[in-house]
């Protein structure tokens, strides 16, 4: 039965959960979450390709770079959700190692995503023979639609809400995917669709202030990370799922806190050290230096 349908009518104005996340094709499953995480990376990719190409860049070069950091950056976030919720998968009742590498089930840490795949990307960028920091400039703004489209696969997995609400948008979860103690609420602060819409303003923001002033040397990106935090500060403080605490406080708080001070910083220290944006030749790639001859 739908989540909609099993509504009582004091509710029906709610946002409503699909009743449904995968779909079988045959003995082929199609996970909701992998598609919205396959439809995000395919919208980063041509925003990025289209921004790169703008700033000078050669067209077709970000997916050359893209191959070494999308499952670099699956990987670490992976990685990051499974460190920070060790016990949902290796405590006393965890799902084990077949639980921890079953990504189609949700779960995706953006630090550890951001982490990783830029170390992806810097080794694309290396071996394509152009800079990491235009290229991550270019990102900036198909990163966070990517991250809005992606937060759609908790909406169909009923998952990553917030605190309960009678709010006319809250949103209906299925009562066998509600956390312990909050059993008999129906609606709750659907926090995948805050931080969808900040997401999509973060993008907004960066591509008027890129334009606007001209971004460059990683600047572009660091204002992304730093708006997302803010947002993503938010939606931690809402949110009820469990999570790993450091004094009552969940980790991503601190996290967010952290990386985006180390953002803020970064763009007011890069502004005074390398004015401006790279010239379209630095973009261009580089020939690998000839080995040298060693004389007779």
């Amino acid at each position: 039965m739908s989540v909609l349908a099993a509504m009582p009518a004091g509710v029906v104005a709610a946002i409503p959960s699909p009743d449904q996340s995968v779909w079988y094709l045959g003995p082929i499953a199609l996970r909701a979450y992998a598609l919205c995480i396959l439809a995000g990376i395919v919208v980063a990719m041509l925003v990025t390709d289209r921004r790169w190409v703008a700033r000078g860049g050669e067209r077709g070069l970000v997916y050359d770079v893209a191959m070494w950091a999308v499952p670099f950056g699956i990987i670490g976030g992976r990685l990051y959700h499974v460190l920070t919720d060790w016990p949902d998968y290796f405590g006393r009742s965890g799902t084990g190692l077949r639980g921890a590498v079953a990504i189609w089930e949700g779960g995706l840490g953006i630090w550890g995503a951001v982490a990783l795949g830029a170390l992806g990307a810097w080794i694309g960028c290396r071996r394509a023979g152009v800079p990491l920091p235009p290229w991550a400039d270019a990102l900036a703004v198909g990163l966070p639609l990517a991250q809005a489209i992606g937060r759609f696969g908790n909406w169909f997995n009923q998952e990553l809400f917030g605190r309960p609400t009678d709010l006319p948008w809250g949103l209906a979860i299925d009562p066998r995917f509600r956390p312990a103690g909050y059993e008999q609420v129906e609606t709750f602060h659907p926090t995948f669709l805050y931080e969808a819409l900040w997401l999509v303003l973060v993008a907004l923001v960066v591509a008027w202030a890129d334009r606007r002033w001209r971004m460059g040397h990683g600047r572009a990106f660091a204002l992304y990370v730093a708006l997302y935090c803010v947002g993503r500060l938010g939606v931690e403080l809402l949110r009820i799922d469990p999570a790993t605490t450091v004094a009552g406080i969940r980790i991503n708080v601190f996290t967010a806190i952290a990386v985006g001070l180390g953002a803020l910083v970064y763009l007011v220290v890069s502004r005074r050290l390398r004015p401006g944006r790279e010239a379209p030749e630095e973009l261009r790639p580089r020939a690998p230096e000839a080995p040298a001859v060693e004389p007779a």
